[in-house]
């Protein structure tokens, strides 16, 4: 804690070291601030750009298209692949990678080159708001990545104040239609199910992200079905879940309880999975109306 609490100090934006421990529990300590980072996933792109150290990114993953400026950064990584020799050519203080996108060989081989690799992996709403600070530490931004922070945590704070004693929902998150696939209670979508006076009907699955049956999912008779899809699609009628329909004493299909969010807000950890999160709470407030007019009948 006294290291963080130095970090904040005027003398570490000065250009004394800063450090700032990691979600894989790691202490990355710096001689100064980064001034060249390589970001390795659309998400960890999002959210340096959030710490106020967007203009310090020197090389990104594939997909990096949020914010705008992301667009123009180099790509030196493309699904689970890092060209390792571009990345060193670089010349990056310091790399940011995703924890689970990369396999613990190539996170070796990275670290090999003796830039320090700093490990995000959020599992909760509020974790993401602290690894903004932290990554606002490491680039000598503190101030811009505070004020992000407690932006998300208001806007957090609001929304659970809103929903807060809702009429509980029971709800199933398909991410993959074949082989069927869920997501348990590890990721932060079951919290931001909470949030919204929700449950993950698959919480308490071992791993991250299961695979299921479909007798499964009817057994749970979930009372909204959830997937993600590219682009703003909360309210359309998309393919993706048209599977469903088949079941019409299904809670879910009989109230047309069917609920889309954008996959990068969703999917990135990013402060923008707040975005998601209000869309998910909306539609699941008029689910919710919907099946009490239909269980009143």
């Amino acid at each position: 804690m006294a290291a963080m609490a130095a970090c904040f100090s005027p003398a570490a934006s000065a250009g004394v070291g800063v450090a700032a421990i990691d979600d894989a529990g790691r202490e990355i300590r710096l001689a100064q601030p980064a001034h060249r980072i390589v970001s390795l996933s659309p998400g960890i792109t999002e959210l340096l750009f959030s710490a106020g150290a967007g203009a310090r990114i020197v090389g990104t993953a594939e997909d990096s298209d949020y914010p705008a400026a992301a667009r123009g950064i180099v790509r030196i990584a493309r699904n689970a692949g890092i060209d390792i020799e571009r990345v060193a050519a670089l010349r990056p203080d310091l790399i940011v990678a995703w924890g689970s996108g990369y396999s613990p060989a190539r996170l070796d081989a990275l670290r090999s080159l003796g830039i320090p690799v700093y490990i995000v992996e959020p599992r909760t709403l509020s974790g993401i708001a602290v690894d903004v600070e932290r990554m606002g530490i490491l680039a000598g931004s503190p101030a811009a990545a505070s004020a992000a922070a407690a932006r998300f945590r208001s806007r957090l704070g609001d929304l659970r104040a809103r929903y807060a004693g809702r009429t509980p929902l029971r709800v199933f998150v398909q991410i993959w239609s074949d082989p069927l696939m869920t997501l348990s209670g590890r990721h932060v979508v079951s919290e931001m199910l909470r949030v919204c006076g929700a449950r993950n009907v698959f919480a308490q699955l071992p791993g991250i992200a299961p695979a299921v049956d479909a007798e499964a999912v009817l057994a749970a008779d979930p009372d909204a079905i959830v997937a993600a899809e590219p682009g703003d699609r909360s309210d359309a009628d998309d393919g993706a879940l048209d599977f469903w329909k088949r079941f019409p004493r299904l809670r879910a299909t009989a109230h047309h309880g069917f609920v889309f969010l954008d996959a990068d807000e969703l999917d990135r950890g990013s402060l923008r999975v707040l975005d998601a999160t209000q869309a998910l709470c909306a539609r699941l407030a008029r689910i919710r109306e919907a099946s009490m007019v239909s269980r009143d009948r």
